[in-house]
């Protein structure tokens, strides 16, 4: 199971600067530490000490002059890296990175290798500074959102417009929005019908109509005109806000991959530096039995620190959560909000999506999808006889047809049946067939199997046709649906409606198998058998009436989660852009993500296996020791930022 719902909190969390502890993850050195010239500085120095080598000059050949100006060059991040290392150990991380680095480096001048002393040091931290800075490219995209909540409202107050804080606007408050400017708080439109720029919110490029009394959410922008909104909910509690919590809340619970490497590096730093010590030890004890062998301490010492500097398994513990991280900064660029990278690791294992119908794959708005047996004209009478009707058919048949201007009189609303109304002297009746029923009007019996929502009219006691009205699909469905078989997804949909007009819309659509006339706890049964008839499976609904299948799934996708309490609270991934193609994309993300993160774990561990092997055997320096320890680290960030850089499908 996917789900985990309860808020981890991981106090290792590290924040965007400084070096990483690659034994807990937890970042001790300051950003001030990690300021470009100190790296710069001691690297500066190096490589003129270098210089001044080869070139013989005669004063810097003494070996006290030497040592001086490489301690100096070590100093600027040596220094640093060493306290790091005492604070990690009085907090009881005695085998940090810190640690190893500071061994290997010290261990280094020990030996009269000054240069390498210095380049372990310089090289490590800018690699650490470089490594810093993708970091927060990362970080940026999704701190970027709290741009998203403006700073100020404008409250009408009689007359006067008052400039205060969001948090200070009351529910109930009428506020105004100048074209161009950021809603402050949600709220419903109380003038006329206006546009928002809504991509802040969704990703959606095209500006979206929101209708008179229609809710507006904060962080859309004016597109056109000013706006009045009245404020139906305090701004803690606005669509912002609960983004941020979400996207803030994500990276504290964590994908397996994430625990692993955490578990591995207590276990791994300890071992490496174990290793070490017996690097120096057991060619001693060997050379004690076998006189002959010729141990030179010197040498093996030499050997075991750079077995250290290259066991730094900062690649690992770096770039996979930073995998993670870019992966859920990217979906919620895109209006797709994971809860937390655990939930991006269990989606990328999905192989069957179960499907709500109605406001999932279809608006839930009723359209007129045929007329049999009316002539335009007696659609334009239905229209009349129905537009003082609020009912949704009433009003699909409205939008289908102008109402004629014809007198309607004796109108009578007949509940559960339909309308009864005189029309140029004769009687019509316009609703179900047990209306006609009722009257005892007969009417073809192949309209008991008719797909669809029906309105049946009788003209002078007669049946005159009828009107069939679907509910429209999503603009997107049949892409969405295409995409996950492009993708190798089993689809599945779940609907309360009759099994024939289920079938007509997975026909229509695409999908493999649908299921209809189901209440609420058949589709809990339904799922239940899917899971144990597949591998992990994603529900995705509307999050009010499907809360407890997308409790059950193993990931559970939210539709319109802007607008929906219960989609936040219950599902685990949340599309705000109510678009199904999401759900492809979402997939893909994932698969991306997991593919990086194994591509890291592979790459860091080969590499650093086979280079501690080379230099064991004393064939690897220190400096190639360095480069393959923050060459590897850095390599494996890169690769986890090209998430961030291009997703393909988004």
């Amino acid at each position: 199971m996917a789900h985990d719902h309860e808020h981890h909190h991981d106090e290792h969390s590290c924040p965007s600067h400084g070096c990483c502890n690659c034994s807990d993850g937890h970042c001790h050195i300051e950003e001030e530490e990690m300021s470009w010239w100190k790296p710069v500085l001691s690297l500066a120095l190096l490589l003129a000490g270098i210089a001044m080598s080869a070139m013989n000059l005669p004063w810097f050949q003494n070996q006290w002059v030497r040592l001086i100006w490489f301690a100096v060059a070590w100093m600027p991040t040596g220094l640093g890296v060493t306290r790091e290392a005492i604070e990690a150990a009085r907090e009881g991380e005695l085998f940090s990175e810190f640690l190893l680095m500071a061994v290997a480096s010290i261990g280094a001048f020990a030996i009269g290798e000054y240069p390498e002393a210095v380049a372990v040091m310089a090289l490590y931290c800018i690699g650490e500074a470089l490594q810093d800075r993708a970091v927060g490219r990362a970080r940026d995209s999704i701190k970027s959102l709290i741009a998203f909540r403006p700073d100020q409202a404008v409250v009408i107050k009689g007359n006067q417009r008052v400039n205060v804080n969001p948090a200070d606007v009351n529910v109930g408050d009428i506020i105004e929005v100048k074209p161009g400017q950021r809603v402050p708080i949600d709220g419903t439109l109380t003038g006329q019908a206006a546009a928002f720029d809504t991509s802040a919110l969704t990703g959606e490029s095209m500006p979206r109509v929101i209708e008179t009394g229609d809710e507006v959410l904060a962080g859309m922008i004016a597109s056109e005109g000013i706006v009045r909104i009245q404020a139906v909910r305090p701004a803690s509690e606005s669509a912002i806000s609960r983004i941020l919590r979400l996207v803030e809340e994500a990276t504290e619970r964590k994908a397996p991959a994430e625990l692993f490497i955490r578990r591995f590096a207590k276990i791994y730093t300890p071992a490496v530096v174990g290793l070490a010590v017996l690097v120096v030890a057991l060619p001693w004890l060997y050379s004690l039995a076998i006189p002959s062998f010729g141990y030179n301490f010197t040498e093996w010492l030499h050997r075991a620190l750079i077995f250290l500097v290259i066991s730094c398994p900062c690649a690992l513990v770096i770039s996979i959560p930073l995998s993670y991280f870019a992966g859920i900064g990217a979906a919620s660029r895109r209006g797709i909000l994971f809860k937390g990278s655990n939930y991006l690791d269990a989606i990328a294992q999905v192989d069957t999506v179960v499907f709500d119908k109605t406001g999932t794959l279809t608006t839930g708005r009723f359209a007129v999808s045929k007329v049999v047996g009316l002539t335009e004209e007696q659609v334009a009478f239905v229209a009349a006889i129905e537009q003082d009707s609020p009912h949704p058919i009433a009003q699909a048949i409205i939008d289908y047809h102008q109402p004629s201007h014809v007198a309607v009189n004796d109108l009578k609303n007949i509940a559960g049946y339909g309308i009864s109304a005189t029309v140029g002297g004769e009687m019509w009746l316009v609703g179900a067939t047990r209306l006609l029923d009722q009257e005892g009007i007969g009417y073809p019996p192949e309209l008991k199997d008719v797909v669809g929502t029906m309105v049946v009219v009788a003209i002078g006691g007669k049946y005159a046709g009828h009107i069939v009205l679907s509910d429209v699909p999503k603009q997107d469905a049949a892409r969405a649906i295409g995409e996950l078989n492009t993708l190798n997804i089993n689809t599945v949909m779940l609907s309360g409606d009759r099994q024939a007009l289920a079938d007509e819309v997975a026909g229509q659509l695409g999908i493999g198998k649908a299921h209809g006339d189901l209440l609420p706890q058949d589709k809990v049964a339904h799922i239940e058998h899917i899971k144990q008839q597949a591998g992990q499976v994603a529900f995705v609904g509307d999050g009010i009436n499907d809360a407890p299948v997308l409790a059950l799934s193993d990931v559970g996708i939210a539709m319109g989660g802007l607008g929906s309490d219960m989609a936040i609270e219950t599902a685990d991934v949340v599309i705000q852009t109510d678009q199904p193609s999401r759900v492809a994309d979402a997939i893909t993300l994932g698969r991306r993500t997991r593919r990086i993160v194994t591509q890291n774990i592979a790459f860091a561990i080969i590499v650093k296996v086979l280079v501690m092997i080379i230099g064991v055997l004393g064939i690897a320096n220190m400096w190639q020791a360095v480069f393959a320890d923050v060459g590897v680290a850095l390599l494996c960030v890169l690769n986890s930022l090209r998430l961030m850089r291009s997703t393909p499908g988004l």
